[in-house]
């Protein structure tokens, strides 16, 4: 009689054991299959960024035609990001991207009828639109990324995270130029 609670007992922390497994495992595909879905969200903003880029290219070209260093390693940083495979390896050609676009802007100050031209100005708001929603993107996949990767090190699902060979994702971050203070000079 004895022996039979104790298997009952045994049997029915082995269901508990099972049921939390499955539950913190598909959670884990949940979260994982989330933080895809950002990371794809995070592509389709930046291939419209990208295709922005030619148009960009060919504006200014017409008003900086001796600026041509500056255009082309803003075509270069371009196609640099448009083959790039991982995540980690596109936000490392994007934040080329970003830089690259900001000597490009800068040509835009240095130009007063290029700052003033309708299609550079049209194409620079587009290219805004782009970043901010980009941005947001940004910050949903680093907010699911953080979720995810809570519960592969908290305990106990990072038992269940370890045995399915979760591991820590990446976050999405800025890049070090942007880090830099502004100066504001009056």
């Amino acid at each position: 009689m004895v022996a039979l609670v104790i298997l009952a007992v045994l049997a029915i922390i082995a269901v508990v054991i099972a049921l939390y497994f499955v539950s913190t495992y598909n959670a884990l595909v949940r979260l994982k299959n989330k933080l895809q879905e950002a990371q794809a969200g995070i592509d389709v903003h930046l291939k419209e960024r990208y295709d922005l880029i030619p148009n960009l290219v060919e504006t200014v070209k017409g008003y900086a035609k001796h600026e041509s260093g500056t255009l082309e390693a803003v075509i270069k940083a371009r196609n640099s990001a448009v083959v790039s495979g991982s995540f980690e390896e596109k936000e490392r050609a994007d934040k080329a991207v970003t830089s690259s676009l900001r000597q490009l802007f800068a040509l835009g100050e240095a130009y007063p009828d290029l700052k003033a031209n309708a299609s550079f100005i049209n194409l620079q708001q587009q290219l805004s639109a782009v970043e901010h929603e980009l941005l947001n993107q940004r910050k949903y996949y680093n907010a699911i990324a953080r979720e995810l990767n809570t519960k592969i090190e908290l305990f106990p699902s990072s038992i269940v995270a370890g045995m399915s060979g979760y591991t820590k994702y990446p976050y999405a971050e800025i890049e070090e130029e942007a880090k830099q203070r502004v100066e504001v000079k009056f």
